[in-house]
């Protein structure tokens, strides 16, 4: 018991001198051997477990660690070694020296894989974008992009497809997403044409995104439409195209695709990627007003939502009362987050689904109401008043909106009486888009199982049971702590 303690003690000192950077610097070498593994073995999925492992180290990496790590994976004489290091700070030059002169004793072999070789770029470049050194981060972007144009390997192309992101996302955060979009066009023909479907998938949503930035809404639908179709390989990367195209519908005036669109966009996407749902749910609601319907108000009362989409539910209020006057003071009062959010002209066209639901009210409240009245109650702020009413009312009359009559002589409108709503062929229509809601959900539900090849013809044994058993556990970990860095 005694011989325990004093050991203990005297592992202390040796412990203390480079605190917690060997246990970070030891996981960073776990992960490099994975990737050599995927490497030889040609298997995918390990060089993505890896990235996974790497995204939960990303806030424990210090220039000390990554420092160490390059030179125990990197040859001394390579280009990338001194291009890698000059990115980081010289300040920790003695704790540098003892983690590189450990990796060496531990292990002195080099690696010189591909693989290693973009992750280490990959790795600085996550340390610079999180200490906020953008320009660094542009230059370490492209030079990874450069050596990416040249390597033509399956095995790189999951760490690929997130330095794709990483290079848009540095210049995005400069403000010089323009300058690279010939760039990611080049990117995206050499991806079609190596067969990277991940990486055609990452670079598509980064074009869009790219388009969607400068409002060029026809020129991003162009290149979505003329872009090659697969199954999508990523969930995050699907979620985010579904949210571009739902903007695109909008803008479109395609309201009903939109909805769909921004409404799986929602549904999709990973619980703890809380910023793209709330971006997801205020164009949904906004298309929705746009469509004549009514958010519930469970919409706006999801858990961690409330504060972001109080504008939204302020103004589904004032469309759904038909109050022309509340939805004005609403407008100005969140005009500047109307604005952040590039909702601002989608809001402009809410005024007229407004004036129509506030006509619908003056219809069914009254069966015969003077023009001059009607432009009262809806607050027209006009030079002609009952002019603007007449027009107002003329096309609500023609389009279905209210089931009313115009007198022209005595300047009347006469509402008809309201039938029975079970007589018509609604209720049948409701009842229609809910079932074809439902079987399209259970398709792709169906059409997202995966299924082992051949399991109809071989009988599988216990051990290869068992292996399977174990990676579909391992799979089911990974999957709840999903990367939503990219959101």
């Amino acid at each position: 018991m005694t011989q325990d303690l004093e050991m203990k003690d005297r592992s202390t000192p040796s412990n203390s001198v480079s605190s917690p950077a060997p246990s970070t610097l030891q996981h960073l070498k776990e992960i490099a051997s994975l990737i050599e593994t995927g490497s030889y073995s040609k298997e995918v999925r390990r060089i993505a477990r890896a990235v996974r492992l790497t995204i939960a180290l990303r806030r424990k990496l210090t220039a000390s660690v990554i420092s160490s790590f390059l030179d125990h994976v990197l040859t001394p004489g390579s280009e990338a070694h001194p291009k890698l290091s000059a990115y980081l700070p010289k300040e920790d030059d003695h704790e540098m020296e003892v983690d590189a002169a450990t990796s060496a004793i531990q292990t002195p072999a080099k690696h010189l894989l591909p693989e290693l070789e973009i992750y280490c770029y990959l790795l600085v470049l996550l340390f610079l974008i999180d200490q906020k050194r953008y320009n660094e981060a542009k230059a370490c972007s492209s030079a990874s992009i450069v050596w990416l144009k040249n390597t033509n390997r399956r095995t790189v192309d999951v760490i690929a497809s997130r330095l794709y992101f990483y290079y848009s996302y540095s210049y995005e955060l400069t403000g010089d997403l323009a300058e690279i979009r010939g760039n990611l066009l080049s990117l995206h023909r050499i991806a079609t044409l190596r067969h990277d479907e991940l990486g055609q998938e990452t670079l598509l949503n980064l074009l869009l995104r790219n388009y969607l930035h400068y409002n060029l809404y026809d020129q991003a639908e162009k290149l979505r439409s003329k872009a090659p179709r697969f199954e999508a390989h990523s969930n995050q990367q699907f979620c985010r195209y579904l949210f571009y195209l739902g903007k695109i519908r909008t803008i479109q005036l395609e309201y009903t695709d939109a909805k769909e669109s921004l409404l799986q966009a929602a549904r999709k996407a990973p619980v703890a990627a809380r910023g793209f749902r709330i971006q997801c749910n205020k164009w949904a609601v906004i298309v929705r007003l746009l469509l004549g319907e009514i958010p519930e108000r469970t919409v706006f009362m999801q858990k961690g939502m409330e504060k972001a989409l109080r504008p939204y539910f302020e103004l589904t209020n004032a469309v759904r009362i038909g109050d022309l006057e509340l939805f004005r003071n609403i407008a100005d009062k969140f005009a500047t987050t109307f604005n952040a959010d590039r909702t601002h002209n989608l809001i402009v066209r809410l005024r007229h689904n407004v004036i129509r639901t506030g006509l619908r009210n003056i219809s069914i409240s009254y069966s015969r109401i003077s023009l001059a009245d009607v432009a009262k109650k809806l607050r027209l702020n006009s030079a002609n008043p009952v002019a603007d009413a007449e027009s107002i009312v003329a096309k609500a009359i023609r389009d279905g909106a209210i089931d009313a009559t115009l007198d022209h002589a005595n300047g009347w409108m006469v509402s008809k009486e309201t039938g029975d709503i079970y007589s018509t062929n609604e209720p049948q229509l409701a009842f229609n888009s809910r079932i074809a809601f439902c079987l399209n959900m259970h398709n792709e539900a169906v059409r997202a199982l995966r299924f082992p090849p051949n399991t109809h013809k071989e009988k599988e044994s216990a051990e290869k049971r068992r292996e399977r058993q174990q990676q579909e556990q391992e799979l089911a970990k990974h999957i709840a702590e999903e990367d939503d860095d990219d959101f």
